[in-house]
């Protein structure tokens, strides 16, 4: 386990977190102090805990409007060629006569 020292609301914590994930937790961190300060600008004279309770409201309110987001349309299917359609098809027709000739002589062998 990695050792992560962190600063959320101008106080520090020392986190732990799994080898390699250091730099995603610093991330995740910032965006909660971010989340902390904004809670106390906009709300003055909060206490720690309050302003911690205001910036994970904050988070979740800007998760729900992501998640409301409709998902993108899919991509759309990908064209394929007239000539290579047929080369595929003629591929395919030529295994199945070759696999039926095999079953009429005796069946297939693995």
């Amino acid at each position: 386990m990695a050792e992560v020292e962190v600063r959320i609301g101008g106080r520090k914590y020392e986190l732990t977190c799994r080898d390699g994930d250091e730099d995603r937790l610093r991330v995740l961190a910032d965006m909660v102090d971010s989340k902390v300060a904004e809670a106390a600008r906009g709300m003055g004279g909060l206490n720690e805990v309050r302003q911690l309770l205001f910036a994970a409201l904050l988070l979740a309110d800007q998760l729900s409007e992501e998640l409301a987001k409709p998902a993108p349309p899919p991509p759309p299917p990908a064209v394929i060629d007239d000539e290579v359609a047929i080369m595929v098809v003629e591929e395919l027709a030529s295994r199945v006569e070759s696999l039926a000739t095999r079953l009429e002589n005796g069946g297939v062998r693995a």
